[in-house]
């Protein structure tokens, strides 16, 4: 079995509470105006038991607590349907620089001209990309997103008389949000079995359409890592019903540049640009959640909307004899709140702005035909990884896939007890994050593994070689794999006592 061990050990670490002493903290710092200069006495606390720590301690403590979590910067990620590809240390670079990191939210347009100019960019650079009349960079999250294009839906059918239009029909391959943002906005939920293809009949999804149809809810390609290869007939039949069809852009990194869902016929999206568009991704951090619509739904996006409108500044005389009739190239940019059949903004302030200017950093770093050729190497990766896999594990779905597959450990559970969960603690011990797991739920024992293009052949070959090892442990030896992982910080774990007795307090002796 291959030997390839993490940097982690599992020497206990002291709290930052057991490393400090009185009087060791701001050796080189004068010491400042008491506490009651600031606030009045009976609002302060002198109960927190706040540690007295020296720089170089507090610097270490903190490193070392970071090399014990695994990030993209340390290994290999595969994780399926959240495309955890590397963030370019270029779009950090431009979202800090002072212009930018320093704008108050609430400057006024005519001294914000170049944030809105990229707020501008951006939203016209998605929608050229993916097909949709206009984009709102409004919501926090993908799901965010869904929420809102679902409250344009409701209030589209309301404005047309159509509120008996309450149903939303979700396939079994569709993320697990979509369900959850409809019924939020207090929709029905119609789940859709998927056909043997691992794909939406359009003959099933006909059964279920009728007057009550309000959305249709995909994601192309789906879960399974499959595209739709009906989605023209699909769209067809749920346009011809009344109803509107909803795009899931989460897997959007397998078609950007290359197919635009605007074409396939869906009238909302949105994206998960740090997904797609390599914004940080997770860890209970902002998020970002542009929401692309048709033309037919553009004036219900949540406020505000960036305009720009041409500018004529005033010339010279000699600028004026010499380009009498030359109209000016300049744009105006401006933050539109007069729209009234917008469903309002979904959050305070007008994006996360930030991940704005790195997603538009990625774009123009990359070009349209660099972001073709992003998706295709996402494509091609994936591929490489299924097939080798396929050697030593069931894939269920044996076709070209799109930028993710699903592999089973279904028959290596029934042969040594050795499961999917058991297959991914393992992973751990060799310095690669396990694939997500048990998702989609029509896949017993599923993985779903997601390389991405950010990753090098040798890396890949390096994971399948890994995964390929641990599956014939386990069939030598289970109780080895099933004891995983054992070089890891913490060990396994009681999973349903941790979900549900979390220790989280820490009470001072």
């Amino acid at each position: 079995m291959s030997t390839q061990t993490s940097s982690f050990d599992r020497t206990e670490s002291p709290l930052i509470f057991d490393l400090g002493a009185p009087g060791r903290a701001n050796r080189y710092v004068e010491q400042g105006p008491p506490l009651e200069s600031f606030l009045p006495k009976n609002v302060l606390r002198d109960d927190l038991p706040l540690p007295d720590n020296s720089e170089l301690d507090v610097v270490r403590h903190f490193t070392k607590l970071s090399q014990r979590t695994f990030g993209i910067d340390l290994g290999f990620y595969p994780l399926g349907s959240c495309t955890m590809k590397y963030n370019p240390r270029v779009n950090d670079a431009m979202a800090t620089k002072r212009e930018f990191a320093q704008l108050h939210p609430y400057t006024p347009d005519e001294l914000a001209q170049g944030a809105l100019q990229v707020m501008y960019e951006l939203e016209r650079s998605l929608a050229s990309l993916f097909g949709m009349a206009a984009f709102s960079l409004n919501p926090s999250a993908g799901a965010h997103a869904e929420l809102a294009a679902l409250l344009i839906a409701k209030k589209y059918f309301k404005d047309r008389g159509e509120s008996k239009r309450d149903k939303v029909i979700v396939p079994d391959t569709a993320h697990g949000t979509n369900p959850a943002s409809a019924a939020m906005c207090g929709f029905k939920v119609i789940s859709l079995p998927s056909d043997e293809r691992g794909r939406v009949s359009v003959e099933e999804i006909k059964k279920v359409l009728g007057p009550d149809t309000a959305v249709c809810m995909m994601t192309n390609p789906n879960t399974l890592g499959l595209f739709e290869d009906h989605i023209h007939e699909i769209a067809k039949a749920v346009h011809d019903a009344g109803g509107l069809m909803y795009y899931d852009g989460a897997n959007a990194n397998a078609i950007m540049g290359n197919v635009r869902p605007g074409d396939m016929g869906f009238d909302l999206m949105h994206l998960n640009t740090h997904k797609t568009f390599t914004i940080p991704h997770g860890g209970g951090g902002a998020g970002h959640g542009p929401l692309g619509v048709a033309a037919h739904l553009v004036d219900y996006l949540p406020t505000p909307v960036v305009r720009a409108e041409p500018c004529h500044p005033v010339r010279s005389e000699a600028e004026s004899k010499d380009r009498p009739h030359a109209p000016s190239d300049r744009l105006q940019f401006s933050l539109d709140f007069d729209r009234p059949k917008s469903i309002g903004p979904m959050r305070s302030f007008w994006s996360n702005f930030a991940h704005a200017v790195r997603a538009l950093a990625y774009i123009y770093a990359n070009g349209a035909d660099g972001l073709k050729k992003v998706s295709q190497l996402a494509v091609l990766n994936a591929n490489y990884v299924r097939v080798k896999v396929a050697d030593f594990l069931e894939t269920p779905y044996p076709e070209i896939c799109r930028h993710e597959f699903v592999a089973s450990a279904q028959d290596l559970k029934k042969e040594t007890g050795v499961k999917a969960l058991d297959l991914a603690k393992a992973l751990l011990d060799h310095g690669m994050m396990a694939p997500t797991m048990y998702f989609p739920l029509i896949v017993p024992e599923c993985l779903m593994i997601e390389p991405t293009e950010t990753e090098s052949k040798e890396t890949l070959d390096q994971f399948i070689a890994v995964l390929r090892d641990i599956v014939e442990e386990a069939k030598r030896n289970p109780d080895a794999i099933m004891a995983a992982p054992v070089t890891t910080v913490v060990g396994r774990v009681d999973e349903t006592r941790a979900a549900r007795q979390p220790d989280l307090k820490w009470t001072p002796a």
